[in-house]
């Protein structure tokens, strides 16, 4: 079986049988060529007669017959052309972003915009790499909501995490929630790696379950999760809503707040799982960690490889036919060879 670029003979071998009707038609190509003209007796001192078309075909069935064997040989050698299929198969990464929505992620030390709007440009453009995988969304703050369970559809969870605003859930950082809520994501996934990535820019000050029980639920079942910490930390511009005690009416005031970060929880929770803590104090810096994330949990892509080919040899055995058939019609016409 030889091939090039999805074109193949199944039987090469019936090739080298086409090599005798070849040499029939280069013998007779070189009867023709060194073979003489034509030559009356008696005739000799007045020179050679110009050939007739008879004698000037006399040629043709054998080089026809040449022919002929040369396109069996081929069609019977079964040429094929392929088209060439791939299914994709992964054994992928099932990821689960947990992201904080506390009213602190409305600072704006990620000038021009909040650490929420940057944080959400940034999970975008990572779950837009994330193809091969199955990527979830939780959202937390005093409570946490799952806003996509772990899917491939990649429009979904865009269309979910647009939808991603800071005054969803009741304010407060839930850090154990939203780890907990995340696993119960993961809790029947099937995949190889199994992944939280949780961003949060405070410490936790509320919800049902404390994070370091969340932690070691994490561990038992094979989860590994990437802390970031968001922001510089200290006192820091953030917008908050207020509403007026006489009127009710709530406005929009920026003030200046101490928001501080729990290093030392995060860091732990990463060690324990096998993952690792990162700090983001810009936009810059939160893009490259998602970048080491996604470098970091890269799926096994496994690639299988089907041929699927479509018989050519018809219109050479046609081929063929005509030409033998051909050949004996000038046969029969008296297109012959006789002797010189």
């Amino acid at each position: 079986m030889i091939g090039l670029h999805g074109f193949r003979f199944q039987e090469p071998l019936w090739l080298l049988a086409g090599l005798g009707g070849v040499l029939v038609v280069l013998a007779a190509w070189l009867r023709e060529r060194w073979g003489g003209g034509v030559l009356l007796p008696g005739l000799s001192s007045r020179g050679h007669l110009p050939p007739t078309w008879r004698v000037r075909l006399r040629q043709l069935p054998i080089v026809l017959a040449g022919c002929g064997l040369v396109l069996a040989a081929v069609a019977l050698a079964r040429p094929q052309l392929g088209s060439l299929r791939q299914n994709v198969t992964t054994e992928g990464v099932d990821i689960v972003v947990a992201l904080d929505v506390s009213g602190s992620m409305a600072a704006e030390d990620f000038q021009p915009r909040n650490r929420l709007v940057v944080a959400k440009g940034v999970v975008g453009d990572f779950i837009g790499r994330r193809t091969q995988d199955r990527v979830g969304l939780v959202v937390f703050a005093a409570k946490a909501l799952t806003k996509a369970p772990a899917t491939t559809d990649t429009s979904l969870l865009l269309r979910q995490l647009e939808d991603v605003r800071l005054d969803m859930l009741p304010d407060g950082t839930a850090i154990g929630s939203g780890l907990a809520t995340s696993l119960a994501r993961l809790r029947r996934s099937q995949a190889k790696s199994k992944v939280i990535v949780l961003v949060t820019d405070g410490a936790n000050n509320t919800g049902e379950i404390d994070p370091a029980t969340a932690t070691d639920l994490a561990k038992a079942m094979g989860v590994r999760v990437y802390t970031i910490g968001v922001g510089r930390g200290g006192r820091v511009p953030i917008t908050v809503k207020v509403r007026e005690p006489v009127t009710g009416v709530v406005t929009s005031r920026r003030i200046t707040a101490e928001v501080e970060i729990d290093e030392g929880l995060l860091r732990s929770i990463a060690t324990r799982t096998g993952g690792e803590f990162f700090r983001a104090t810009d936009a810059a810096s939160l893009a490259t960690i998602f970048s080491r994330i996604d470098a970091l949990e890269k799926s096994e892509i496994k690639l299988a490889t089907y041929q699927r080919y479509r018989e050519l040899f018809f219109p050479w055995l046609l081929a063929s036919s005509a030409c033998l058939v051909v050949a004996m019609l000038a046969w029969a016409a008296g297109l012959r060879v006789g002797p010189v």
